[in-house]
């Protein structure tokens, strides 16, 4: 943790302490020191923010937006200075509620002409000040943020805008201090495996492959795998997705998702009489759904456990809908309308938390005596794997970072496991979900991603915790995975 700083041109623009103490701020007057003796009376270990009311460029700025620099420019063409935790910085403030807009801020020594204020501003700058790039160059390497609020707009009040600025910088203070306390070295430790499983892996292939073959654009039912970055990349490839196989249009390819589809779903298909289909549900789904009909036709009560709004379970109840009968926990099995020597058989959903299932599953025994399973768990190998490497990190770190989306049913048990180990976990949907707060005090994060979310999410993680200051990588590996799944015919 860092302590902070701020720097201002005034003592008027430093943002004040929002614990009430002193704060740790100077102040530059140019006519008594230099830039070079101003800095060296920061600590060498402080975290140093910028901050002051600016000149907006961009016409569409107004009074009271604070400018968060992600590079600094200046009049003379020098080469401009990154500060890419700028970026990270602004959605943290967005996140407390604050107008805020990342991007270039220039700085001039003398008033610039119009001539040179046109440049900059075609150069990307947004706002404009007289010691931001001097104060960065003056401070070398130590961990920086620069924060302007626009106090100046074509037109407006200069005194209202001053007011509403110094309003700004007062606000956000508070997020400056998180900031601060989040710079330091740290250890990131890497859930292997992680990240992608084969069933997915498949999944994408088909929709890639379908593309190629049949050309864009290819119609997707649902999300092909809950994964929101998955779908935009596919997207961008020529991917459409819909929700129902009615916005498909006449002769259209339609994906079926990895999730599986009821057997309503695919005669809803094949009535249409001119769709392409090709089908991407997961072997290991596809396995859940044999097992339904099989117990169905042995006359079987079967109890699916699940969660009630996934596709995956829409999908398996469809199979024998007469027969099966949900439940999410204990409590649910208990209130089951059914006699306890009656035949039952269980079926899980492939996604659910190992060790919470074996619960529920312990529970039916109790319940029923004639109670059966699939002859193989329905659990699927990658999230049985990618749970266990969450357990053997959970009590090495002192946060847990999963990358998934939030309606990604894997993803979600992966934060419970580790909650459940006493880790502090968060699911993020990418690095910019990552709040500041949360890394105060961690000294050593994990990572992970779930089977539907890919590796980039931590990659990118890892380079936004390296902005922070210093890290040490280390891989902490549970088991080699070498599962694959063969593509439908229509795609290989």
């Amino acid at each position: 943790m860092a302590e902070l700083t701020v720097l201002s041109a005034t003592q008027l623009e430093s943002p004040a302490n929002s614990s009430g103490t002193e704060a740790a701020s100077l102040w530059v007057e140019r006519s008594q020191r230099s830039m070079d003796q101003l800095v060296s009376g920061v600590h060498p270990a402080a975290a140093v923010a910028v901050t002051g009311i600016s000149e907006a460029l961009d016409t569409r700025l107004r009074s009271g937006q604070l400018v968060v620099a992600t590079e600094l420019h200046t009049a003379d063409g020098s080469r401009p200075r990154p500060l890419p935790i700028g970026r990270y910085l602004a959605t943290e403030l967005s996140r407390r509620g604050l107008d805020v807009v990342p991007g270039p801020v220039a700085s001039v020594s003398s008033v610039p002409t119009p001539r040179e204020r046109a440049a900059l501003a075609l150069r990307g700058a947004l706002a404009l000040d007289n010691d931001s790039f001097a104060m960065a160059e003056a401070l070398g390497e130590r961990p920086l943020v620069v924060v302007r609020a626009i106090a100046d707009e074509p037109n407006g009040d200069p005194h209202s805008g001053g007011a509403r600025a110094m309003g700004s910088l007062l606000a956000a203070r508070p997020n400056l201090e998180r900031w601060a306390g989040a710079v330091r070295a740290r250890t990131v430790l890497l859930a292997t495996p992680r990240s992608f499983c084969a069933g997915v892996e498949r999944a994408i292939a088909i929709v890639e492959r379908a593309l190629e073959r049949f050309g864009a654009p290819v119609y997707v039912r649902r999300q092909i795998v809950h994964n929101i970055h998955v779908v935009r990349d596919l997207e961008g490839k020529g991917a459409v997705f819909v929700e129902e196989l009615e916005e498909v249009p006449p002769n259209g390819t339609v994906v079926l998702a990895a999730h599986g589809v009821s057997p309503a779903v695919r005669e809803d298909a094949a009535s249409r009489g001119d769709l392409t289909v090709v089908d991407a549900t997961c072997p290991l789904v596809a396995k859940v759904h044999k097992e339904a009909t099989r117990f169905a036709a042995q006359d079987y009560s079967i109890v699916l456990i699940g969660h009630a709004d996934h596709e995956e379970v829409a999908g398996t109840m469809g199979e024998a809908p007469d027969r099966i009968h949900l439940v999410e926990n204990i409590e649910e099995v208990e209130a089951l309308d059914l006699e306890a020597d009656e035949k039952v058989a269980y079926l899980t959903q492939t996604t659910l938390a190992t060790d919470e299932t074996a619960g529920i599953v312990e529970a039916l025994r109790r319940r029923f005596s004639r109670m059966v399973g699939p002859p193989a768990e329905d659990i699927c190998y990658a999230t049985q794997n990618r749970q266990d490497a969450v357990r053997a990190l959970a009590g090495r770190c002192d946060l847990l970072l999963v990358a998934g989306s939030s309606n990604s049913s894997n993803s979600n048990r992966l934060v419970e496991v580790a909650r459940r180990g006493g880790c502090r976990a968060q699911l993020v949907e990418d690095e910019g979900s990552i709040q500041l707060s949360w890394l105060e005090g961690t000294g050593t994060v994990g990572i992970t991603a779930g089977a539907s979310a890919p590796e980039s999410l931590v990659v990118r993680s890892i380079e936004m915790l390296g902005l922070l200051g210093p890290i040490d990588i280390a891989e902490v590996a549970t088991v080699q995975e070498t599962v694959t799944f063969a593509l439908p015919n229509q795609v290989r």
